[in-house]
């Protein structure tokens, strides 16, 4: 007599039940991407179960040919997907299916509510895959063993926020989904549809897909049933199979390398660079290699996960190989396939591995150079790419000091130049403009872009027609840290040390006499601010704004001292220098006005402070000051 076995009820977590009712009330175009997400899971299960047998062969259980088969009951109107991968034990049956701890759920429900068209072609970019089965199934049984357990585990649920859980008797390891299928979505249920589905999403996939052989026409009629009765059934392998980094790039079709990107990476828009390289030699590897067209939704996720595969003689290895591209072109998508690694490489030691290190090495250097040939072949594809890329591209100069040479043309800024602040300029754009004289790459670095273009720093530069780049991102200001020179043109703050156009020397005697006038108002407002400022000096640089200020040629300005508090850095104080312009009707009307000297002393450099983006430490002052002059 047997044990009846206890069935457990549980309910999904929150975002999950917000997921479900999405699935089964609001997606409503590309329904059948369900199963290439399925048949993706069912391969992967087979790729892990590979990978695990690498060190425990008892695992395969005298099965080691690896497949997924699709079966469908026309009478029944449900759909299997079956695989004898490495299965799941109820732990992680209920972490996989019952909660999700990353944070793509909710970043997919949040996609889909801002977005007028409910696209299911979406669900793979955000981890949510299996889910997709309630697109076209009212009720989903799941049957799983683990390799190397005994127990199976029964998963079901109708999608209402609730599933079943019971431990099942399960002859062989790996995973079983039957879909019970939505009368509308009966379409699925059709050997010729199912086929085409695989052909176009799941072709490229090294595990072999299997389905039943389609019975032959004539099959119908008495004589050939009573001929096929007994008969086992037949199965029959409806992918390629062939991966398609082992095909020759010559032999493979534009559209076959889009399929892939997809399924590799659920973005439903071709790439917009495909790399495709086989490397022979002391170091035998294929390598295929994507750059997307948009930036993904995680690609400023201090968490995220890479996008580089690395399998081992077409046995997969990892799908997170940080090891493989460095974190400056975590954009990339793709994978590599070794052929001189060991098979039984352990994760934890990849990174030390010197084989993986130089093919991580050419990698970089064939995506480099390949960006470049790019640059200069299209620039508006290019340009398209810098948009969604560029920023995470700087980071590149502060981590990758062996390729600056190859990363540095890559660069672009946006400049005073620039209409908008696109980031169109670069270097080998600004130098083949610059006059003979100029020895210097002039920039300034602000927190945006409208306050670099609006800086008093700009006046003389825009005056005489000096073209500055303006640099307003973050990363901006290691970048220029690092790179001292470029084409042998060193590069200059605008907003540090002093400005030297080469003045003739009438010029320079004619600045001499006004420095010389008005030194003793510096003296008076350097004593009204005390400790606020190293220095106050007359400007050179200033045509139209009272003041500015400026750090020391060798100090931190003021906008990096800024990042590195917001980071939560302590920085020892560094005080700026305060340039006044003596052409400035302002600094005329301060001199008549020495029994308010302190105020105006007070008020120009906070100022010269907010022109430059900071915050002030007393505006309730500063608003004080400005009310009792104005009354006066």
């Amino acid at each position: 007599m047997t044990t009846k076995q206890k069935v457990e009820k549980h309910a999904f977590q929150t975002e999950v039940k917000q997921l479900l009712h999405l699935m089964i009330n609001s997606l409503y175009t590309h329904k059948e991407i369900f199963l290439r997400e399925l048949v993706s899971n069912a391969s992967d299960a087979c790729d892990k179960l590979r990978f695990e047998a690498l060190t425990d062969n008892s695992l395969f259980d005298d099965d080691d040919q690896l497949k997924v088969e699709i079966e469908i009951n026309t009478e029944a109107n449900t759909i299997t997907i079956r695989d004898n991968g490495i299965g799941m034990n109820k732990k992680e049956v209920i972490s996989n299916i019952g909660t999700i701890a990353q944070s793509g759920t909710a970043k997919f429900i949040e996609k889909m509510k801002d977005s007028d068209e409910h696209d299911a072609s979406m669900i793979g970019q955000f981890g949510v895959g299996f889910y997709s089965s309630f697109l076209v199934a009212d009720n989903v049984e799941l049957h799983t063993r683990r390799a190397g357990s005994k127990t199976g585990i029964k998963w079901v649920s109708t999608g209402d926020g609730e599933y079943t859980l019971e431990n099942v008797k399960k002859a062989s390891r790996g995973t079983e989904i039957t879909l019970h299928l939505r009368e509308e979505a009966g379409e699925f249920a059709n050997d010729y549809r199912i086929r085409e589905i695989v052909k176009k999403y799941s072709n490229h996939i090294s595990i072999p897909i299997m389905m039943l052989k389609a019975e032959m026409p004539g099959a119908d009629d008495e004589e050939g049933k009573e001929e096929t009765k007994d008969a086992a059934p037949e199965w029959e392998q409806i992918n390629g199979g062939t991966p398609i980094w082992a095909r020759p790039k010559n032999k493979v079709k534009a559209e076959e390398y889009n399929t892939f990107y997809t399924g590799l990476s659920y973005d439903p828009e071709p790439p917009a660079m495909v790399l495709h390289n086989r490397v022979e030699g002391n170091l035998e590897y294929s390598s295929l290699f994507f750059v997307p067209k948009k930036a993904p939704f995680d690609l400023w996720d201090r968490e995220q996960r890479h996008g580089v595969k690395l399998y081992v003689k077409r046995v997969f290895i990892s799908d997170d190989a940080k090891n493989l591209m460095p974190n400056y072109l975590r954009f990339i998508r793709g994978l590599v396939d070794a052929t001189d690694l060991p098979l039984n490489i352990s994760r934890e030691f990849l990174q030390d591995d010197p084989q993986l290190t130089k093919i991580r090495d050419a990698s970089v250097k064939k995506i480099l150079i390949e960006l470049k040939k790019i640059a200069g072949k299209d620039a508006e594809k290019y340009q398209a790419i810098w948009n969604e890329f560029g920023k995470v591209m700087k980071e590149g100069i502060a981590e990758d000091h062996a390729n600056h040479e190859r990363i540095t043309p890559l660069l672009r800024f946006s400049s005073t130049r620039s209409e908008d602040e696109t980031q169109d300029v670069s270097f080998t754009d600004y130098i083949s403009r610059m006059d003979e004289d100029q020895k210097e790459i002039y920039f300034i670095t602000a927190e945006t872009f409208a306050g670099a273009k609006a800086s008093p720093h700009l006046e003389i530069f825009n005056k005489r027609g000096k073209e500055v780049l303006l640099l307003s991102d973050p990363i901006d200001e290691w970048v220029v840290n690092q790179l001292n020179e470029v084409e042998g043109k060193t590069l200059k703050s605008i907003a540090k040390g002093d400005v030297d156009f080469g003045e003739d020397k009438a010029g320079k005697k004619k600045e001499e006499k006004k420095e010389k006038a008005i030194k003793p108002l510096l003296e008076k407002i350097k004593e009204a601010l005390g400790d606020e400022v190293k220095e106050v000096k007359m400007s050179s640089r200033l045509v139209n704004s009272p003041s500015c200020l400026i750090a020391d040629q060798f100090g931190m300005g003021g906008n990096m001292e800024r990042i590195m508090k917001a980071m939560g850095q302590d920085m020892p104080e560094e005080k700026p220098i305060l340039e006044i312009n003596p052409d400035h009707a302002l600094i005329e009307k301060l001199e008549k006005d020495e029994a308010n000297l302190d105020d105006w002393a007070h008020i120009l450099f906070d100022q010269a402070a907010l022109a430059e983006g900071a915050t002030l430490k007393d505006p309730g002052a500063y608003v004080k000051r400005i009310n009792k002059l104005l009354v006066n």
